[in-house]
């Protein structure tokens, strides 16, 4: 019997190897390994056995079985690997094909906009800044003025970080972009005029607010500078940004710990069809906060106040598309609706301009 085993396993492995095809390999392990296949009849026959022949015929049959399901997975995870590479190998993209033939993506309405911005800015004098998205404790709150009792540095308003060995906490998802205003005026000299526009974080969703957003942070650091200087910039953008002469802005005192003093800025409204429009007085509408940079700011980045003056201002880049271009929920600009975003998405050749509009 054991010539047999012998025998049984060469044929069947040699027979295996030649499979050209998975049909091939399904046929031999029914023949093989099947109900009626043939190691399974040789199973069949241990009960049969005297127990002295079981123990000698019995790992012989089982090791048959064991190398012949070896060899069967291994010839059908080759075959799988050739018709994988021949498929890959055919389905080439003729990269010479007319754009029309494929479906065209869209620019998403934040990046437009942040384009739109940058231009906008670009021409006022501006430069763009960036900064880190993860942010230690002094950029974020300490060096803004923010005492330890604000409620911004509570935990369910902040992202944090686990606290470090010592118990101490470090880092955070930044809650705005004004730490890289304290960047830029710790490494650079002034006069400074940067814009810092990002993602920002903080523990808060509903139909206007998510735990993600995009905000951009201006910030002017000059000699002689005044709230004056304040207005006329908010007032230039935003005409600038709506695309509209008739944009009237109101200031009301307000209260930010990096600004002193505050203001919060309303833009004025029309109401058209019994929607809200950007432009002329019938109505206010909150849009952007600002100020001038508090003293101990200034000093905090090792400029002195006495010579160094300067306004901030900052605003969410998704409230001023929801704005601009007609969007009621805030949540619809992360969901990956492909029928939103052809709807509100901007073709990859709208480039905003000041001469063409940064509206185009």
């Amino acid at each position: 019997m054991t010539t047999d085993l012998e025998q049984l396993r060469s044929d069947l492995l040699a027979s295996i190897d030649a499979a050209a095809g998975l049909d091939a390999v399904e046929a031999l392990r029914v023949h093989a390994l099947g109900k009626q296949g043939a190691i399974t009849g040789l199973l069949k026959t241990l009960g049969g056995m005297s127990p002295e022949e079981r123990q000698e015929q019995g790992p012989r049959i089982h090791g048959l079985r064991e190398a012949v399901t070896a060899a069967l997975a291994e010839r059908k995870t080759s075959l799988e690997r050739l018709a994988l590479d021949a498929r890959l190998a055919a389905e080439t993209l003729d990269m010479t094909l007319p754009v029309d033939s494929v479906p065209a993506g869209s620019v998403h309405p934040v990046s437009q906009v942040m384009d739109e911005l940058a231009e906008i800015f670009a021409d006022l004098g501006f430069a763009v800044a960036t900064g880190p998205e993860i942010e230690d404790d002094w950029h974020n709150f300490t060096a803004l003025n923010i005492p330890e009792s604000h409620p911004a540095r509570a935990m369910h308003d902040t992202f944090y970080f686990p606290p470090e060995a010592d118990g101490t906490q470090k880092h955070l998802l930044r809650t705005h972009t004004s730490p890289v205003q304290i960047r830029t005026m710790v490494k650079d000299k002034p006069p400074i005029r940067i814009i810092a526009p990002g993602r920002v974080y903080r523990s808060d969703s509903d139909a206007t607010h998510t735990p993600m957003f995009h905000q951009i942070e201006g910030l002017v650091i000059d000699k002689g500078i005044t709230l004056g200087h304040l207005k006329w910039t908010l007032e230039t953008f935003l005409k600038a940004f709506f695309e509209r002469d008739d944009i009237v802005l109101r200031l009301r005192p307000s209260y930010f710990p990096f600004t002193e003093p505050s203001a919060e800025v309303d833009v004025g409204y029309s109401v058209v069809n019994g929607k809200r429009v950007i432009g002329g007085s019938e109505g206010w509408m909150e849009v952007l906060g600002s100020g001038m940079v508090h003293p101990k700011v200034i000093a905090a980045c090792g400029l002195d106040p006495n010579e160094w003056q300067g306004f901030a201002f900052g605003t969410g880049v998704d409230r001023l598309a929801m704005l601009k271009y007609g969007m009621d929920d805030l949540r619809a600009f992360f969901d990956g609706d492909l029928r939103w975003l052809r709807h509100y998405g901007f073709s990859a050749l709208d480039v905003p301009t000041l001469s063409g509009g940064v509206g185009a």
